[in-house]
């Protein structure tokens, strides 16, 4: 449930609300008890992270061994060369 800041325009009272977003917006101000309160746009306050935190190591993929996944085997084929950097017969 998100808190709300509201205003009085008639005596200028400033407050936050902690409400559900179904509720209807506070009307009257608790401190003039006039029906002159506005509900103001907020930026909120944004993700608050607690704990020892991440890292961008957590969730990298392992390296895998020599075998390449696409072409079966670490060998390259016989269109690769050491200068090239991809292989459209072999997906390297």
């Amino acid at each position: 449930m998100p808190t709300y800041e509201y205003k009085c325009n008639k005596c200028g009272h400033s407050f936050e609300k902690f409400q559900a977003m179904s509720d209807a917006p506070v009307k009257e101000c608790p401190k003039c008890h006039k029906l002159t309160v506005k509900r103001l746009i907020s930026g909120g306050t944004g993700i608050i992270f607690k704990g020892s935190g991440f890292y961008a190591t957590d969730y990298r993929k392992k390296k895998t061994d020599s075998v390449d996944k696409k072409s079966g085997s670490g060998k390259s084929c016989s269109s690769c060369s050491p200068a090239a950097n991809s292989c459209s017969s072999c997906k390297k």
